[in-house]
């Protein structure tokens, strides 16, 4: 079943290259830009975007390649950065991404309060968006966005439905499958006409990816250490420009062993517990003896220690998934998962292989430093060896959907050392377009998983074999229910927008005939 999947998808990736070249770019080279036209030819996941988004009809996905496309060459979006926008509408903190929702998601933030309608300022606005997605798209790759449309403190002015309609054209033609969902907060009456339009121009598939909340129900979608102040949450962050707001990833405060925190006696338990329950005390030799051969010259003894060491770390790797990057092969491929806080099973691993020929550098980041240990976060893997890093939450502390791991590497010169120095050297120098990215997301698990690799004793108990069937099997499910959710919220989505859209026009005609005849 999941063969055929995979084959048709390939033929419908295959036709839709072949017809859009044939059909459209003929004698109208000078149509798109050229480096839109390369990237359809070799990016497998843009192509898929496009044809999802028209349930796999391909002459419905030509012409939305077709529409997206001279939109693409008319803004110019390959071309857009900072300097493309003005500075005062950099400043305004009209747009921009900060925090996740309950699933994960980044959000996309537009605060409608500091917009007005204004023909001389809305084609920098509009750039404005491309440039924010474009940025997001390129690091992410396909991963959805939730938009948090922020209507509070909005007034007459502010209604634009030109602009909306951009923004939704944005998530319907030029961004297919990014939108999560669109959580509209604290909307005023005034403005329910308005969005029933939307509806309409959203179509029936996404209008269930409408969120009307208020302050109580806004809590269902994103947690309170995301949302500001108004509406309920927690979040200190207030925007502010230069630089631009790049709150994703940071280098864990833990890199090269145990932090000392606020509570130092909790601190030195966990570190003590850590070696009871083994590889949370590696020494600095033993950590090295992971990512290197044992030297032969080394005493007996000293290499039978390091021996154990590595043959108990191999112990605890089950088959995963694995993203299959140009540098490293990194498993899992897409999500880390950790067992709860009853569990007991706090601890989970990221595989690194280097599949190329040269030395590859590293580095994991994370979007909450003040929570994990990672060893190592910051080294090298040499050709073809496998380095096992070990991610652990710090204390107390609980892993959240939100949090995200970066995993940053790049080829160095044969000639390159690889000790702390050269490293911290190698990556201030490093072009940014020599650096491969993959990120990956966290999950917690309240009983024992298949597809995490786990440190407890009872994980070693399972066959392989079945741990692999079990994963695959359950991977399965999840992607199918997944899917089966993603068509519910449209069908939703889209019969609150027609509704909300119809009552704002019914309040634009009763407004302009009672200013008429008053």
């Amino acid at each position: 079943m999941a063969e055929n999947h995979a084959q048709n998808k390939a033929k419908l990736i295959s036709e839709t290259r072949r017809r859009f070249e044939a059909e459209y770019i003929t004698d109208k080279s000078d149509k798109y830009d050229p480096r839109d036209v390369e990237r359809l030819q070799q990016d497998d996941n843009w192509v898929e975007s496009y044809l999802y988004w028209r349930h796999n009809i391909v002459d419905e996905t030509l012409k939305m390649l077709d529409e997206s496309f001279q939109w693409r060459k008319e803004i110019s979006v390959n071309d857009l950065n900072e300097s493309s926008i003005p500075r005062w509408l950099l400043e305004m903190g009209l747009i921009y991404l900060h925090g996740y929702d309950k699933e994960g998601n980044k959000l996309f933030w537009i605060r409608v309060k500091y917009h007005t309608k204004d023909q001389k300022t809305v084609s920098d606005k509009k750039k404005l968006i491309a440039f924010w997605l474009e940025r997001y798209a390129k690091r992410e790759n396909g991963k959805p966005v939730t938009v948090m449309f922020d209507l509070s403190e909005t007034g007459i002015n502010s209604i634009d439905m030109d602009f909306v309609r951009f923004i939704i054209n944005c998530f319907k033609v030029y961004y297919p499958k990014y939108l999560s969902k669109m959580v509209i907060f604290d909307m005023p009456w005034l403005m329910n006409a308005a969005f029933k339009i939307v509806k309409t121009w959203l179509g029936p598939e996404a209008v269930s990816l409408l969120k009307f909340t208020s302050k109580n129900e806004v809590q269902d979608y994103v947690s309170v250490e995301y949302l500001p102040p108004h509406m309920g949450g927690t979040d200190p962050f207030k925007y502010s420009y230069p630089p631009l707001v790049d709150d994703d990833f940071q280098t864990p405060l833990c890199e090269n062993g145990p932090i000392t925190s606020e509570d130092e006696t909790s601190s030195k338990e966990d570190i003590e517990s850590d070696g009871k329950e083994t590889l949370e005390t590696i020494s600095n030799e033993e950590q090295t003896a992971l990512l290197k051969k044992t030297n032969p010259t080394e005493s007996t003894s000293k290499a039978e220690e390091n021996e154990k060491v590595d043959s108990k770390i191999k112990a605890f790797k089950k088959p995963l998934s694995v993203f299959k990057g140009p540098l490293l092969h990194i498993s899992p491929a897409e999500e880390l998962y950790f067992g709860s806080t009853e569990s007991g099973e706090k601890k989970t691993l990221i595989v690194l292989t280097n599949v190329t020929k040269n030395i590859v550098a590293f580095k994991v980041r994370t979007t909450a430093p003040e929570k994990y240990r990672v060893k190592p976060s910051n080294s090298s893997c040499d050709p073809g060896a496998s380095v096992d890093i070990i991610v652990s939450p710090h204390g107390g502390l609980t892993v959240s959907a939100q949090d995200r791991f970066l995993i940053m590497a790049a080829e160095m010169e044969q000639s390159s050392g690889t000790g702390p120095a050269e490293l911290t050297q190698f990556w201030k120098e490093v072009p940014r377009n020599k650096v491969m990215e993959h990120r990956l997301r966290c999950h917690t698990v309240e009983n024992s998983k298949p597809n995490t690799l786990t440190l407890k004793d009872n994980a070693f108990n399972v066959s392989d074999k079945i741990s692999e069937d079990i994963y695959l099997q359950l991977s399965r499910l999840l992607e199918s229910n997944r899917k089966l959710e993603d068509q519910v919220q449209r069908c939703i989505w889209f019969q609150q927008l027609l509704l909300s859209l119809t009552m704002l026009l019914l309040a634009f005609v009763i407004s302009f005939f009672y200013l008429l005849y008053s």
